[in-house]
């Protein structure tokens, strides 16, 4: 056993340093990035924003005039003969291959037969001369519609990208505008890599639950802000009002009290998880002519994966969405060269996202600040941890299991021969006589 306690002495504590090491490595490379000092709202808008969109939705009319007053046959040409019909609203892209989601009223222009919106064009051009001369609307449209024919309509669905894309349009699934509670459409654009937003339940919601709008309203647009501000949506906080509210026709509509406007229609209604749980529709009814904020209501977003059913699209993130947001995980967390390398294959991916660049530039002189993240020397790791439990388990073998060699005892002497003297003279004289008696 002396031998055992001669090893023991040395081979446990090494081995000891040896597990240690590998409980370290473990350790280090299970440290992830640590957020917390982010807020909720700040992580949903960065990671959310970039799937919404702006709709144009519009027609061009051009008209032929013939009349011969000069007020009218002045504002015909100062405005080249022509009228835009249309307006504006938000969506919501959910697959990367461009499907968007949005309200039907937002796109119902581009369903209108060409007569629909030539006659309201009309009416929108004779109030527009009425108001510009002061002149009684029903005398201008009784002269306007003798001498005004409209020769060509041009409709025009365009969705605007935050990154600045400007992308035509086709209507892919339509709800309508008899029932607010359908009022959904489904969008495609020819694109890729684009940002998503997912789905959520509208079932799980609860009332009061922490919401947020998305979208372009026209009560944040002003003559002050710089044109690409016009590419920036707004994100609104707010919660669930009511959740068992429904249409005339009995479609379920959810409350919300988030301030939203002329524009947001169509615009996603996030919850706590970033999942579009509802799609903006309308406002409630106003009060003495004004709009009241805090009563608004959406579509619920089960009701919209209907018609993303009928689209045949399906809903699902992409390559850009993992990227974007693995590289906002590492830059708030400090891990900036991290971050960098995953903006970086965002911006090769999609080079038009509206973000990524803003946060290249940010992470790249934040660069040298950079933390160290362990587990991306994870192969190193392994294969030094392999090395070292090789060696532990050779030292507990050498220490328990294999004994030293015992050396092998030496050969007996011959035992040792008593000689007596007058032995050997009897002997010899013996042998004399015998030798004579020959002779």
């Amino acid at each position: 056993m002396r031998y055992l306690k001669k090893r023991a002495f040395w081979t446990i504590p090494v081995s000891v340093l040896l597990a240690a090491a590998i409980a370290v490595s473990f350790f280090l490379m299970g440290i992830q990035p640590e957020s917390s000092g982010i807020s909720k709202a700040q992580k949903l808008a960065e990671m959310s924003k970039p799937a919404v969109v702006r709709i144009l939705d519009y027609a061009v009319v051009d008209w032929q005039f013939s009349g011969t007053n000069p007020d009218v046959a002045e504002y015909m040409n100062a405005v080249q003969y022509r009228s835009v019909f249309g307006g504006s609203g938000s969506g919501a892209i959910i697959s990367p291959d461009g499907y968007i989601v949005t309200n039907a009223h937002v796109v119902n222009g581009s369903q209108l037969k060409e007569e629909e919106i030539a006659n309201i064009a009309f009416e929108q051009l004779v109030g527009e001369i009425a108001d510009y001369y002061g002149y009684n609307y029903q005398a201008v449209y009784d002269y306007m519609v003798q001498y005004t024919l409209y020769t060509n309509v041009e409709k025009v669905l365009k969705v605007i990208l935050p990154g600045g894309d400007e992308l035509a349009g086709e209507v892919k699934s339509y709800g309508g505008m008899d029932n607010a509670g359908k009022d959904v459409a489904v969008v495609k654009v020819e694109a890729k890599n684009l940002p998503t937003l997912k789905f959520g339940n509208s079932d799980n919601i609860e009332n009061q639950d922490n919401i947020w709008v998305i979208g372009y309203p026209a009560a944040a647009n002003s003559d002050v802000l710089s044109q690409d501000s016009s590419l920036v949506s707004s994100m609104n906080a707010g919660q669930i009002s009511a959740t068992s509210k429904k249409t005339e026709q009995g479609s379920p509509v959810i409350q919300l009290n988030a301030a939203s406007t002329h524009g947001n229609s169509g615009g996603p209604v996030i919850n706590d998880k970033g999942e579009i749980v509802g799609l903006l529709t309308f406002r409630g009814d106003t009060v003495n002519g004004q709009e009241v904020q805090g009563f608004n209501f959406a579509v619920p977003v089960n009701t919209v994966k209907e018609f993303v059913n009928q689209a045949g699209a399906k809903n699902k993130k992409g390559d850009i969405d993992k990227l974007y947001e693995e590289g906002l995980i590492y830059y708030w967390g400090g891990y900036y060269k991290n971050a960098l390398e995953k903006f970086e294959a965002v911006e090769r991916l999609y080079s038009k996202h509206s973000e990524v660049n803003r946060y290249i530039s940010l992470a790249e002189k934040k660069a040298p600040d950079s933390k160290k993240l362990w587990s991306d020397y994870s192969t190193i790791f392994y294969i030094a941890d392999g090395i070292f439990l090789l060696l532990i388990v050779f030292l507990m073998l050498f220490t328990f299991v294999m004994k030293p060699k015992q050396p092998k005892p030496a050969a007996a002497a011959p035992a040792a021969v008593n000689i007596n003297v007058q032995d050997i003279l009897l002997a010899l004289q013996k042998q004399q006589e015998e030798n004579k008696k020959d002779d």
